[in-house]
């Protein structure tokens, strides 16, 4: 048909097509692109895969060769490392992987991965070449002496390390891994424990480099108490204050003035003035009994009790206090060897810890058992200062008996205090939690040194979430006794429970998190009554937990947190003759 209207609908439907083909290539075209850039992205991520698997596993045999101190092998390790970590970098850092990133769900895993690759390579560049630097030798006394020049030497690059590998470490705390392939997913979590380790040491370093010099008398004489914590005989912060020697450094140099015992102190009346909440938990007994300076757990208020305590009765005036316990002294015996104590056996790594908190009380009388722990703690320390030993090892017994609180130091000087504060070293809980905080401390209450036969167990179950934003933590504590029913002479027993003597009676408080609550308490399955008070901003709970030889206790503590829906939480408890086990169990965080 050729009608006037014919003409205009063909050219109207010719343009249709046209532009239904226009649509169709650009379509193609665009599918094309797509498809060739996400190749791209899935061909540059298998390289960076590669790359990265290989990068954690060199970082980890790094960490480990500087750890022992192998210089040569740790430069061979270390090119190698930023080979991969450098080729990893590049492999997730051009346009096309930045376009990937913006796509759903695989943007994600690949923004991950491009994080964990500036890290690693972070690590590579700026924290291991500064660790193959820094000389931990000098860090570690020699022929009686730390030579404190050099320590203030390397002070700025220790620094340098630990800022670096802390900074590479938070940086692969917050990569979420839900999303990553497997093996990737295992090389991040298998790196970031490896830096986790590597970190304590560097922190350990860095706080020993910047503050040993003027401890250690470079600014002048320093004078610091000794103190040894007894766990037989258990106490918040550790261990009853028992033997104690007066140390006086200059220069670097390290002397023993004067030794004595908390019995020497005998009992003040009237007490001393004692902290406010801890009066309300504990009464006067911290402030009479240089035994019971540390019911409470804040170690800087026990350590300044104690100092008074020996300057009213001795008129030595001290510049702190350092407190150790004999699970520290058998650490300390792996790196020098054996150590010879005049009038009692000798001390070894493998025996220390028995023969100091049990064959002592069964072949010593009272008086003979404090001069021959401070003899032993002494002889330790001798052999610390005079034998040739490896730095990177006591730097190691350094590290893990500050992580589990067998070493604490308070300082008069309030500059150094503050320097030391969030540290496990201080002795304190944090004024104000990051992550949900319980504690879990212990007090002898019978007088008697069955401490040393009693193990400990914790789960903290992160439980519901409140509407008003708290969330509830689930804490279940295990106390078991392995004392013998007969054969311990009185000064193990001393004033255990009348009618079985062999029973330990043990003060359990539990602190909440700050600005918690304490819920609900269940000894065994019932309800149980418990003290109750507050330290800070947390409230306290104490259970009394009796334990016959061979039995198992079970206390049940549920607390309230702050107004946090975190899903996770930390422990803090008191040292003991052995370790706990303990075991959080987490959950997803609340919806705020």
């Amino acid at each position: 048909m050729t009608g006037p209207g014919a003409t205009p609908v063909r050219r109207r439907r010719s343009r249709r097509r046209a532009r239904v083909r226009r649509i169709l290539l650009t379509g193609l075209v665009v599918v094309s692109v797509l498809l060739s850039a996400g190749g791209w992205v899935a061909f540059r991520g298998w390289q960076a895969r590669a790359h990265l698997v290989n990068a954690a596993g060199l970082a980890r045999e790094l960490s480990a060769q500087v750890l022992d101190g192998d210089v040569a092998r740790a430069q061979r390790t270390l090119a190698a490392l930023q080979g991969q970590a450098v080729a990893a970098r590049g492999e997730t850092g051009d346009p096309v992987w930045w376009v990937g990133q913006q796509a759903p769900y695989a943007g994600d895993n690949l923004a991950a991965v491009r994080q964990i690759a500036v890290a690693v390579d972070e690590l590579a560049r700026l924290a291991f070449p500064t660790l193959l630097r820094v000389d931990l030798a000098s860090l570690v006394p020699k022929q009686g002496k730390l030579d404190l020049a050099r320590l203030r030497a390397v002070s700025a690059e220790v620094s340098a390390a630990d800022q670096a590998v802390r900074r590479t470490a938070d940086r692969l705390r917050q990569v979420p891994t839900g999303d990553l392939v497997t093996q990737v997913r295992d090389a991040v979590t298998a790196l970031r424990a490896e830096l986790d380790r590597l970190g304590e040491l560097t922190s350990a370093a860095e706080r020993g480099a910047r503050l040993l010099p003027p401890l250690l008398g470079a600014d002048g004489p320093r004078s610091y108490l000794l103190v040894s914590q007894n766990p037989a005989e258990l106490r918040a912060t550790g261990g009853m204050f028992g033997a104690y020697a007066v140390l006086r450094a200059e220069g670097g140099r390290i002397r023993l003035v004067s030794q004595g015992s908390s019995s020497d102190l005998r009992f003040f009346d009237p007490p001393l003035t004692v902290d406010v909440e801890a009066k309300r938990l504990w009464g006067d007994l911290p402030g009479i009994y240089p035994a019971d300076v540390n019911l409470n757990p804040d170690f800087p208020a026990a350590a300044a009790l104690y100092r008074d305590m020996v300057r009213r009765r001795t008129g030595t005036t001290v510049d702190g206090v350092l407190a150790v316990d004999p699970v520290v002294l058998s650490y300390l015996l792996g790196v020098v060897g054996p150590v010879n104590v005049p009038d009692g056996p000798s001390l070894g790594a493998a025996t220390a810890v028995r023969t100091l908190l049990s064959d002592s009380y069964r072949d010593l009388g009272t008086k003979d058992q404090d001069e021959y722990f401070t003899k032993a703690v002494s002889g330790v320390f001798d052999a610390l200062f005079t034998k040739a030993v490896d730095p990177r090892a006591l730097l190691t017994v350094f590290t893990r008996s500050i992580n589990e609180r067998r070493i604490l130091f308070w300082s008069v000087r309030s500059e150094e205090q503050r320097a030391l504060a969030g540290s496990r070293l201080a002795g304190q809980l944090p004024e104000q939690d990051s992550v949900p905080t319980v504690g879990v401390f212990l007090n002898d209450g019978s007088g008697a040194k069955l401490g040393y036969y009693l193990r400990f167990s914790a789960t903290v179950t992160v439980g519901e979430c409140h509407p008003d934003g708290r969330r509830e933590l689930r804490l279940r504590i295990t106390v078991h006794s392995t004392a013998p029913k007969s054969g311990l002479s009185k000064s193990v027993t001393g004033l255990a429970l009348a009618g079985d003597k062999y029973t330990a009676r043990t003060f359990v408080s539990v602190h909440t998190p700050t600005g918690g609550a304490v819920l609900t308490g269940r000894l065994d399955g019932r309800d149980t009554a418990m003290g109750s008070g507050t330290h800070g901003r947390r409230q306290v709970a104490v259970a009394n937990v009796e334990t016959r030889p061979g039995q198992t206790r079970t206390l049940d503590v549920t607390v309230l947190t702050g107004r946090t829906g975190a899903g996770t939480a930390e422990l803090v408890h008191t040292p003991t003759v052995t370790p706990w086990t303990t075991h959080v169990v987490n959950a997803p965080s609340c919806e705020q």
